[in-house]
């Protein structure tokens, strides 16, 4: 492998990570991928055969050192996503420890660049209830913010502290991630709900949602183009929850949901979900700090990654013809 045309991609097994290495590869780059001898390939399809294979740890640092040999950019996009709160631990190891191991491996290595994939919920919130958020909203401390929104964040702060030690990153933060991967993502459960016809009410809030072949063009672009120790947030339309739900429906041809669930009645699912995931051992279809964000509308600005990466983003409408195209069989796994 040319080391002068070399890539290390984390997560590459992952929803976002297979699609970025796809991308790569059909992009003539040599690509390494840094993976556990238990992930599933999958996602990646013949796209296995065609790169190089790392096989460690996040939490054993030395296997990220030995990966990075001959690598000149690395991708950090391995992440732990769960809200369950016997998860709130093992959240923690991976996505803060594991992304201080990245940064002390990379600076060990002389990697040349690193572009970390960080998220939304690292992202502070608005002074004012209709505000837009962006790069630039404080982050809050609060006490309702989840284990997982925190160990992003933190994973931040181990990014910036490996640039002021010499590291060359940047940092991305996607939205809600949509498109055709594994049933265990979180949006993947969103659109098997509705695809079912099951779903009879939605959150009376609002996120932004983004398009997965979107993130892993902007984490490029980020590669390419980003400043150093920048925030990017990537992400298309501002939705509400009935309108994606909506969206969704239509392009399964079910009905979509009638009603809305109060918030009040949402913190206590979110209550009661938990309870149940903690007896099954099993992800909660809501939590309650999943619950508090769904009952609250938020607003995003993408100005930024469109200005200066050149992001472009899809519509929602798009996005989820395609799902459901792949998910009905009228058109073929990518």
């Amino acid at each position: 492998m040319a080391s002068s045309h070399s890539v290390l991609v984390t997560g590459a097994t992952g929803f976002v990570g297979s699609v970025l290495t796809r991308q790569l590869v059909d992009a003539g780059t040599d690509v390494r991928i840094f993976r556990r001898d238990t992930s599933s390939l999958d996602l990646l399809g013949t796209y296995a055969e065609r790169i190089d294979h790392a096989v460690g740890d996040l939490r054993r640092a030395r296997s990220l050192y030995e990966a990075m040999q001959g690598v000149d950019r690395v991708y950090h996009v391995a992440a732990k996503v769960s809200f369950a709160r016997g998860d709130r631990a093992a959240v923690r190891r991976v996505n803060a420890d594991g992304t201080a191991h990245v940064v002390n491996a990379a600076l060990k290595a002389g990697v040349d660049r690193l572009v970390h994939t960080s998220s939304i919920a690292a992202l502070g919130r608005p002074p004012e209830p209709d505000g837009a958020i962006d790069e630039t909203t404080e982050w809050q401390g609060l006490p309702h913010r989840s284990a997982y929104a925190r160990s992003k964040r933190r994973a931040e702060l181990e990014v910036h502290r490996g640039i002021a030690e010499g590291l060359d990153a940047t940092l991305v933060n996607p939205s809600l991630v949509f498109g055709v991967g594994g049933p265990e993502t979180n949006t993947r459960r969103i659109v098997d709900a509705v695809r079912s016809g099951w779903l009879l009410a939605v959150p009376p809030g609002g996120t932004n949602v983004v398009d997965v072949r979107d993130v892993a063009a902007g984490l490029r672009a980020a590669m390419q183009k980003g400043e150093t120790g920048r925030r990017y947030f990537l992400g298309g339309e501002n939705l509400s929850w009935r309108t994606l739900a909506t969206t969704l429906a239509d392009e399964f041809g079910v009905a979509p949901p009638r009603y809305t669930i109060p918030p009040s009645l949402l913190r206590v699912g979110g209550m009661l979900a938990e309870g149940v995931a903690a007896l099954t051992r099993t992800q909660p279809v809501l939590a309650r700090t999943t619950a508090r964000t769904a009952a609250r509308t938020y607003r995003y600005d993408n100005s930024r990654a469109r200005a200066e990466l050149g992001c472009t983003f899809r519509p929602f409408a798009e996005t989820a013809r395609r799902v459901a195209a792949v998910l009905s069989g009228d058109a073929p796994t990518p």
